[in-house]
Protein backbone atom coordinates (compact mmCIF):
# COMPACT_ATOMS: atom_id res chain seq x y z
CA UNK A 1 0.00 0.00 0.00
CA UNK A 2 2.84 2.33 0.86
CA UNK A 3 4.55 1.54 -2.42
CA UNK A 4 1.37 2.37 -4.39
CA UNK A 5 1.06 5.67 -2.50
CA UNK A 6 4.64 6.61 -3.27
CA UNK A 7 4.19 5.73 -6.95
CA UNK A 8 0.98 7.82 -7.14
CA UNK A 9 2.74 10.74 -5.45
CA UNK A 10 5.65 10.55 -7.88
CA UNK A 11 3.31 10.44 -10.87
CA UNK A 12 1.29 13.41 -9.57
CA UNK A 13 4.47 15.39 -9.02
CA UNK A 14 5.60 14.64 -12.54
CA UNK A 15 2.22 15.64 -14.00
CA UNK A 16 2.21 18.92 -12.05
CA UNK A 17 5.78 19.58 -13.10
CA UNK A 18 4.86 18.92 -16.73
CA UNK A 19 1.94 21.41 -16.54
CA UNK A 20 4.16 24.09 -15.04
CA UNK A 21 6.79 23.36 -17.66
CA UNK A 22 4.23 23.87 -20.45
CA UNK A 23 3.18 27.28 -19.07
CA UNK A 24 6.77 28.29 -18.60
CA UNK A 25 7.61 27.13 -22.13
CA UNK A 26 4.80 29.33 -23.51
CA UNK A 27 6.06 32.38 -21.58
CA UNK A 28 9.66 31.84 -22.60
CA UNK A 29 8.49 31.34 -26.18
CA UNK A 30 6.93 34.83 -26.21
CA UNK A 31 9.27 36.80 -23.93
CA UNK A 32 12.93 36.85 -24.90
CA UNK A 33 15.85 37.01 -22.48
CA UNK A 34 16.09 40.75 -23.11
CA UNK A 35 12.36 41.07 -22.49
CA UNK A 36 12.65 39.31 -19.13
CA UNK A 37 15.49 41.65 -18.20
CA UNK A 38 13.40 44.73 -19.05
CA UNK A 39 10.44 43.39 -17.05
CA UNK A 40 12.61 42.74 -14.01
CA UNK A 41 14.24 46.17 -14.30
CA UNK A 42 10.82 47.81 -14.59
CA UNK A 43 9.33 46.05 -11.56
CA UNK A 44 12.39 46.63 -9.38
CA UNK A 45 12.69 50.28 -10.45
CA UNK A 46 9.02 51.03 -9.73
CA UNK A 47 9.14 49.30 -6.35
CA UNK A 48 12.35 51.08 -5.33
CA UNK A 49 11.22 54.43 -6.73
CA UNK A 50 7.87 54.53 -4.93
CA UNK A 51 9.23 53.10 -1.67
CA UNK A 52 12.32 55.32 -1.51
CA UNK A 53 10.88 58.35 -3.29
CA UNK A 54 13.43 57.99 -6.07
CA UNK A 55 11.97 59.82 -9.09
CA UNK A 56 14.61 58.60 -11.55
CA UNK A 57 13.85 54.99 -10.66
CA UNK A 58 10.13 55.59 -11.24
CA UNK A 59 10.91 57.03 -14.68
CA UNK A 60 13.09 54.05 -15.56
CA UNK A 61 10.36 51.64 -14.38
CA UNK A 62 7.59 53.25 -16.41
CA UNK A 63 9.88 53.50 -19.44
CA UNK A 64 10.52 49.77 -19.25
CA UNK A 65 6.81 48.98 -19.02
CA UNK A 66 6.03 51.30 -21.95
CA UNK A 67 8.66 49.50 -24.02
CA UNK A 68 6.98 46.18 -23.25
CA UNK A 69 3.59 47.67 -24.21
CA UNK A 70 4.90 48.98 -27.53
CA UNK A 71 6.57 45.64 -28.25
CA UNK A 72 3.19 43.97 -27.75
CA UNK A 73 1.69 46.06 -30.52
CA UNK A 74 4.18 44.61 -33.01
CA UNK A 75 2.79 41.15 -32.34
CA UNK A 76 -0.82 42.12 -33.01
CA UNK A 77 -2.50 41.21 -36.29
CA UNK A 78 -2.50 38.17 -38.54
CA UNK A 79 0.23 36.58 -40.64
CA UNK A 80 -1.08 36.12 -44.17
CA UNK A 81 1.73 33.93 -45.48
CA UNK A 82 1.31 30.46 -46.95
CA UNK A 83 4.16 28.25 -45.76
CA UNK A 84 4.76 24.65 -46.88
CA UNK A 85 7.39 22.09 -45.95
CA UNK A 86 8.55 19.36 -48.31
CA UNK A 87 10.99 16.44 -48.45
CA UNK A 88 12.01 14.68 -51.69
CA UNK A 89 11.82 11.41 -49.75
CA UNK A 90 11.19 10.48 -46.15
CA UNK A 91 13.56 7.50 -46.11
CA UNK A 92 17.35 7.67 -46.36
CA UNK A 93 20.25 5.46 -45.33
CA UNK A 94 22.44 6.66 -42.51
CA UNK A 95 25.10 8.99 -43.87
CA UNK A 96 23.17 10.00 -47.02
CA UNK A 97 22.16 13.59 -47.79
CA UNK A 98 18.58 14.49 -46.92
CA UNK A 99 17.51 17.90 -48.26
CA UNK A 100 14.36 19.65 -47.16
CA UNK A 101 12.61 22.67 -48.68
CA UNK A 102 10.50 25.43 -47.17
CA UNK A 103 8.37 27.60 -49.48
CA UNK A 104 6.95 30.92 -48.25
CA UNK A 105 4.27 32.38 -50.53
CA UNK A 106 2.16 35.54 -50.53
CA UNK A 107 -1.44 34.64 -51.45
CA UNK A 108 -2.79 38.12 -50.68
CA UNK A 109 -3.26 41.18 -52.91
CA UNK A 110 -0.86 43.33 -50.94
CA UNK A 111 2.85 43.24 -50.34
CA UNK A 112 3.91 41.38 -47.21
CA UNK A 113 6.94 42.33 -45.14
CA UNK A 114 9.89 40.01 -44.62
CA UNK A 115 9.65 37.36 -41.95
CA UNK A 116 11.99 34.97 -40.15
CA UNK A 117 11.25 31.28 -40.69
CA UNK A 118 12.33 28.53 -38.29
CA UNK A 119 12.29 24.80 -38.95
CA UNK A 120 12.98 22.47 -36.00
CA UNK A 121 15.12 19.54 -37.21
CA UNK A 122 15.37 16.93 -34.50
CA UNK A 123 17.04 18.69 -31.58
CA UNK A 124 18.44 21.39 -33.87
CA UNK A 125 16.95 24.39 -35.65
CA UNK A 126 17.22 25.60 -39.23
CA UNK A 127 16.33 29.25 -39.70
CA UNK A 128 16.41 31.74 -42.54
CA UNK A 129 14.93 35.11 -43.43
CA UNK A 130 12.29 35.38 -46.12
CA UNK A 131 12.36 38.74 -47.94
CA UNK A 132 9.44 41.05 -48.48
CA UNK A 133 7.10 39.43 -51.02
CA UNK A 134 4.83 41.15 -53.57
CA UNK A 135 1.43 39.62 -54.19
CA UNK A 136 1.50 36.17 -55.76
CA UNK A 137 5.26 35.80 -55.25
CA UNK A 138 7.05 33.08 -53.26
CA UNK A 139 10.46 32.35 -51.80
CA UNK A 140 12.05 28.95 -51.14
CA UNK A 141 15.00 27.82 -49.06
CA UNK A 142 16.72 24.43 -48.95
CA UNK A 143 18.29 22.96 -45.82
CA UNK A 144 20.13 19.70 -45.17
CA UNK A 145 19.11 17.28 -42.44
CA UNK A 146 22.05 15.62 -40.64
CA UNK A 147 21.82 11.83 -41.00
CA UNK A 148 24.99 10.75 -39.23
CA UNK A 149 23.00 8.48 -36.90
CA UNK A 150 20.19 6.01 -37.45
CA UNK A 151 16.80 7.06 -36.10
CA UNK A 152 13.54 8.87 -36.81
CA UNK A 153 14.10 12.61 -37.13
CA UNK A 154 11.05 14.86 -36.70
CA UNK A 155 11.18 17.88 -39.03
CA UNK A 156 8.94 20.83 -38.32
CA UNK A 157 6.41 22.13 -37.81
CA UNK A 158 7.53 25.24 -39.69
CA UNK A 159 6.91 28.45 -37.82
CA UNK A 160 7.23 32.12 -38.71
CA UNK A 161 8.52 34.51 -36.09
CA UNK A 162 7.40 38.12 -35.64
CA UNK A 163 9.28 40.30 -33.16
CA UNK A 164 9.61 43.94 -32.17
CA UNK A 165 12.67 45.89 -33.41
CA UNK A 166 14.33 45.79 -29.99
CA UNK A 167 13.78 42.05 -29.54
CA UNK A 168 11.76 42.06 -26.32
CA UNK A 169 8.87 39.86 -27.48
CA UNK A 170 8.37 37.37 -30.30
CA UNK A 171 5.33 35.66 -31.72
CA UNK A 172 5.51 32.29 -33.37
CA UNK A 173 2.89 31.04 -35.82
CA UNK A 174 2.96 27.37 -36.78
CA UNK A 175 2.16 26.69 -40.43
CA UNK A 176 3.08 23.30 -41.89
CA UNK A 177 2.69 19.97 -40.12
CA UNK A 178 5.77 18.11 -39.01
CA UNK A 179 7.26 15.30 -41.09
CA UNK A 180 9.24 12.26 -40.00
CA UNK A 181 12.47 11.37 -41.75
CA UNK A 182 13.40 7.70 -41.35
CA UNK A 183 17.16 7.25 -41.26
CA UNK A 184 17.59 3.55 -42.01
CA UNK A 185 20.49 1.43 -40.79
CA UNK A 186 23.13 0.50 -43.30
CA UNK A 187 22.69 -2.93 -44.88
CA UNK A 188 24.92 -5.22 -46.90
CA UNK A 189 24.19 -8.00 -49.37
CA UNK A 190 24.69 -11.41 -47.77
CA UNK A 191 24.46 -15.00 -49.12
CA UNK A 192 21.05 -16.55 -49.57
CA UNK A 193 19.85 -18.66 -46.64
CA UNK A 194 17.47 -21.11 -48.28
CA UNK A 195 17.83 -24.28 -46.23
CA UNK A 196 15.19 -24.78 -43.59
CA UNK A 197 13.36 -27.45 -41.68
CA UNK A 198 9.67 -26.96 -42.46
CA UNK A 199 8.33 -29.04 -45.30
CA UNK A 200 6.16 -27.50 -47.96
CA UNK A 201 5.62 -27.74 -51.71
CA UNK A 202 7.72 -24.67 -52.49
CA UNK A 203 10.81 -25.71 -50.53
CA UNK A 204 14.19 -26.85 -51.77
CA UNK A 205 15.18 -30.56 -51.75
CA UNK A 206 17.65 -31.63 -49.07
CA UNK A 207 19.67 -34.78 -48.30
CA UNK A 208 17.27 -35.90 -45.58
CA UNK A 209 15.00 -38.72 -46.68
CA UNK A 210 11.31 -39.09 -45.92
CA UNK A 211 8.49 -41.46 -46.82
CA UNK A 212 6.17 -38.81 -48.22
CA UNK A 213 7.13 -35.76 -50.27
CA UNK A 214 7.39 -34.62 -53.90
CA UNK A 215 11.12 -35.03 -54.70
CA UNK A 216 11.70 -38.73 -55.56
CA UNK A 217 15.02 -40.19 -54.37
CA UNK A 218 15.18 -44.02 -54.65
CA UNK A 219 13.50 -47.35 -53.89
CA UNK A 220 14.13 -49.54 -50.87
CA UNK A 221 12.73 -52.74 -49.41
CA UNK A 222 9.53 -52.60 -47.45
CA UNK A 223 9.78 -52.61 -43.64
CA UNK A 224 6.91 -52.94 -41.19
CA UNK A 225 5.30 -49.57 -40.64
CA UNK A 226 5.68 -48.25 -44.19
CA UNK A 227 2.53 -47.02 -45.85
CA UNK A 228 1.13 -49.35 -48.52
CA UNK A 229 0.41 -46.45 -50.84
CA UNK A 230 4.16 -45.93 -51.25
CA UNK A 231 4.71 -49.47 -52.58
CA UNK A 232 6.11 -49.43 -56.11
CA UNK A 233 4.28 -52.39 -57.69
CA UNK A 234 6.31 -52.65 -60.89
CA UNK A 235 9.58 -52.97 -58.97
CA UNK A 236 7.88 -55.36 -56.55
CA UNK A 237 6.87 -57.60 -59.46
CA UNK A 238 10.43 -57.60 -60.85
CA UNK A 239 12.26 -58.27 -57.59
CA UNK A 240 9.72 -60.52 -55.91
CA UNK A 241 9.79 -58.44 -52.69
CA UNK A 242 7.91 -55.36 -51.70
CA UNK A 243 9.67 -52.12 -52.69
CA UNK A 244 8.66 -48.66 -51.44
CA UNK A 245 9.50 -45.18 -52.69
CA UNK A 246 11.82 -42.83 -50.81
CA UNK A 247 11.70 -39.06 -51.21
CA UNK A 248 14.03 -36.19 -50.50
CA UNK A 249 12.49 -33.94 -47.91
CA UNK A 250 11.74 -30.47 -49.18
CA UNK A 251 12.01 -27.58 -46.80
CA UNK A 252 11.39 -23.88 -46.65
CA UNK A 253 13.34 -21.48 -44.46
CA UNK A 254 11.54 -19.92 -41.52
CA UNK A 255 14.10 -17.45 -40.29
CA UNK A 256 13.94 -15.96 -36.83
CA UNK A 257 16.13 -12.95 -36.07
CA UNK A 258 16.20 -11.88 -32.41
CA UNK A 259 17.88 -8.56 -31.59
CA UNK A 260 18.84 -7.82 -28.01
CA UNK A 261 18.00 -4.29 -26.84
CA UNK A 262 19.53 -4.70 -23.40
CA UNK A 263 22.18 -2.08 -22.71
CA UNK A 264 24.05 -4.68 -20.65
CA UNK A 265 24.64 -6.81 -23.78
CA UNK A 266 26.74 -4.14 -25.52
CA UNK A 267 30.10 -2.69 -24.55
CA UNK A 268 29.71 0.45 -26.68
CA UNK A 269 26.94 2.23 -28.65
CA UNK A 270 28.79 1.39 -31.87
CA UNK A 271 28.30 -2.30 -31.16
CA UNK A 272 24.56 -1.77 -30.98
CA UNK A 273 24.51 0.13 -34.28
CA UNK A 274 26.45 -2.74 -35.86
CA UNK A 275 23.93 -5.20 -34.41
CA UNK A 276 20.99 -3.25 -35.86
CA UNK A 277 22.68 -3.18 -39.29
CA UNK A 278 23.33 -6.93 -39.08
CA UNK A 279 19.68 -7.57 -38.18
CA UNK A 280 18.53 -5.38 -41.06
CA UNK A 281 20.84 -7.18 -43.51
CA UNK A 282 19.56 -10.61 -42.44
CA UNK A 283 15.95 -9.48 -42.66
CA UNK A 284 16.32 -7.79 -46.04
CA UNK A 285 17.96 -10.92 -47.48
CA UNK A 286 15.16 -13.16 -46.20
CA UNK A 287 12.50 -10.84 -47.64
CA UNK A 288 14.37 -10.77 -50.96
CA UNK A 289 14.38 -14.59 -50.98
CA UNK A 290 10.63 -14.65 -50.16
CA UNK A 291 11.32 -16.68 -47.03
CA UNK A 292 9.11 -16.78 -43.98
CA UNK A 293 10.65 -14.29 -41.58
CA UNK A 294 10.14 -13.26 -37.97
CA UNK A 295 12.13 -10.41 -36.43
CA UNK A 296 11.79 -9.71 -32.73
CA UNK A 297 13.53 -7.46 -30.23
CA UNK A 298 13.70 -7.30 -26.46
CA UNK A 299 10.72 -5.74 -24.74
CA UNK A 300 11.36 -3.16 -22.05
CA UNK A 301 9.85 -3.42 -18.59
CA UNK A 302 7.87 -0.21 -17.85
CA UNK A 303 8.98 2.03 -15.05
CA UNK A 304 7.43 1.23 -11.65
CA UNK A 305 6.38 -2.22 -12.85
CA UNK A 306 6.20 -4.69 -9.96
CA UNK A 307 7.65 -7.54 -12.01
CA UNK A 308 9.73 -8.01 -15.12
CA UNK A 309 7.77 -8.07 -18.36
CA UNK A 310 8.67 -11.22 -20.27
CA UNK A 311 7.68 -10.35 -23.84
CA UNK A 312 9.22 -9.47 -27.17
CA UNK A 313 8.59 -6.62 -29.57
CA UNK A 314 7.54 -7.69 -33.06
CA UNK A 315 9.32 -5.91 -35.89
CA UNK A 316 7.28 -5.58 -39.07
CA UNK A 317 8.39 -7.87 -41.90
CA UNK A 318 5.64 -6.90 -44.35
CA UNK A 319 8.22 -5.50 -46.75
CA UNK A 320 11.72 -4.11 -46.81
CA UNK A 321 10.64 -0.54 -46.06
CA UNK A 322 8.52 -1.44 -43.05
CA UNK A 323 11.30 -3.58 -41.62
CA UNK A 324 13.87 -0.79 -41.88
CA UNK A 325 11.38 1.79 -40.58
CA UNK A 326 10.87 -0.22 -37.39
CA UNK A 327 14.59 -0.85 -36.98
CA UNK A 328 15.20 2.90 -37.29
CA UNK A 329 13.36 3.40 -34.00
CA UNK A 330 14.91 0.71 -31.79
CA UNK A 331 17.11 1.82 -28.89
CA UNK A 332 18.82 0.08 -26.00
CA UNK A 333 17.40 0.17 -22.48
CA UNK A 334 18.58 -1.00 -19.08
CA UNK A 335 15.24 -2.73 -18.40
CA UNK A 336 15.10 -4.66 -21.70
CA UNK A 337 15.33 -8.46 -21.73
CA UNK A 338 18.78 -9.94 -22.13
CA UNK A 339 19.71 -12.62 -24.67
CA UNK A 340 18.73 -15.81 -22.73
CA UNK A 341 15.25 -14.49 -21.82
CA UNK A 342 14.79 -13.05 -25.31
CA UNK A 343 15.65 -16.41 -26.89
CA UNK A 344 13.28 -18.31 -24.61
CA UNK A 345 10.27 -16.13 -25.42
CA UNK A 346 11.16 -15.91 -29.12
CA UNK A 347 11.41 -19.71 -29.35
CA UNK A 348 7.99 -20.11 -27.74
CA UNK A 349 6.31 -17.68 -30.11
CA UNK A 350 7.88 -18.73 -33.43
CA UNK A 351 6.58 -22.19 -34.27
CA UNK A 352 8.34 -24.00 -37.07
CA UNK A 353 11.53 -22.00 -36.83
CA UNK A 354 14.32 -23.49 -38.92
CA UNK A 355 17.16 -20.98 -38.49
CA UNK A 356 17.45 -18.65 -35.52
CA UNK A 357 19.88 -15.73 -35.44
CA UNK A 358 20.63 -14.20 -32.04
CA UNK A 359 22.18 -10.76 -32.54
CA UNK A 360 23.96 -9.19 -29.57
CA UNK A 361 27.11 -7.38 -28.45
CA UNK A 362 30.45 -8.46 -27.05
CA UNK A 363 29.27 -8.17 -23.43
CA UNK A 364 27.34 -11.45 -23.76
CA UNK A 365 29.28 -14.41 -22.38
CA UNK A 366 29.59 -17.85 -24.08
CA UNK A 367 27.61 -19.36 -21.19
CA UNK A 368 24.72 -16.96 -21.86
CA UNK A 369 24.80 -17.85 -25.56
CA UNK A 370 24.68 -21.58 -24.77
CA UNK A 371 21.79 -20.96 -22.40
CA UNK A 372 19.96 -18.98 -25.09
CA UNK A 373 20.44 -21.65 -27.77
CA UNK A 374 19.19 -24.38 -25.41
CA UNK A 375 15.68 -22.87 -25.52
CA UNK A 376 15.25 -23.83 -29.17
CA UNK A 377 14.04 -27.35 -30.02
CA UNK A 378 16.28 -29.97 -31.57
CA UNK A 379 16.69 -29.44 -35.30
CA UNK A 380 16.70 -25.64 -35.18
CA UNK A 381 19.95 -24.21 -36.49
CA UNK A 382 20.96 -21.51 -33.99
CA UNK A 383 23.52 -18.88 -35.00
CA UNK A 384 24.74 -16.18 -32.62
CA UNK A 385 26.01 -13.01 -34.29
CA UNK A 386 28.25 -11.25 -31.77
CA UNK A 387 29.03 -7.65 -32.73
CA UNK A 388 32.41 -6.53 -31.43
CA UNK A 389 33.45 -3.29 -33.16
CA UNK A 390 36.90 -3.57 -34.75
CA UNK A 391 37.36 -7.24 -33.79
CA UNK A 392 38.80 -9.84 -36.15
CA UNK A 393 35.97 -11.91 -37.64
CA UNK A 394 35.88 -15.52 -36.50
CA UNK A 395 33.59 -18.53 -36.54
CA UNK A 396 33.48 -21.11 -33.78
CA UNK A 397 31.19 -23.93 -32.72
CA UNK A 398 29.90 -24.24 -29.16
CA UNK A 399 28.08 -27.59 -29.02
CA UNK A 400 25.20 -27.17 -31.53
CA UNK A 401 25.58 -23.37 -31.59
CA UNK A 402 27.48 -21.44 -34.26
CA UNK A 403 29.01 -18.19 -33.00
CA UNK A 404 29.93 -15.55 -35.60
CA UNK A 405 31.97 -12.63 -34.27
CA UNK A 406 32.06 -9.61 -36.58
CA UNK A 407 33.95 -6.35 -36.19
CA UNK A 408 32.51 -4.63 -39.26
CA UNK A 409 29.30 -5.09 -41.21
CA UNK A 410 31.22 -6.44 -44.21
CA UNK A 411 32.42 -9.32 -42.01
CA UNK A 412 28.86 -10.66 -41.85
CA UNK A 413 28.89 -11.49 -45.54
CA UNK A 414 32.19 -13.37 -45.38
CA UNK A 415 31.39 -15.15 -42.12
CA UNK A 416 28.02 -16.43 -43.35
CA UNK A 417 29.54 -17.61 -46.63
CA UNK A 418 32.27 -19.47 -44.71
CA UNK A 419 29.72 -21.06 -42.39
CA UNK A 420 27.48 -22.19 -45.25
CA UNK A 421 30.49 -23.70 -47.02
CA UNK A 422 31.43 -25.57 -43.86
Amino acid sequence: MLADTIIALVRFTRAAGAAIARVWAWLTGVITALGWSIIVVGIVSLAAGYLLGWVEAVVVGWTALVMIGIATLYLAGRNAYAVTLGLPGNRVVVGDKAPGEVIVANPTRRRLPGVRVEVPVGKGLAEFAAPSLPRGDSHSDVFLVPTSRRGIIPIGPVRTVRADPVGLLRREVVWAESLDLFVHPRTIAIPSMSTGFVRDLEGAPTRDLTASDVAFHALREYVPGDERRNIHWKSTAKTGSYMVRQYEETRRSHLLVALSLSKFDYATPDEFELAVSATASLGVRAIHDSRTLSVVASEETPEFAKRTVHAVRRISTLNRGRLLDDLSAVETAHAALRVPELARIAAEGAAGTSIAFLVCGSAVTPAQLRSASAHFPVGVDVVAVVCDTGATPRLRRVAELSVLTIGFLEDLQKSLAKRMAA
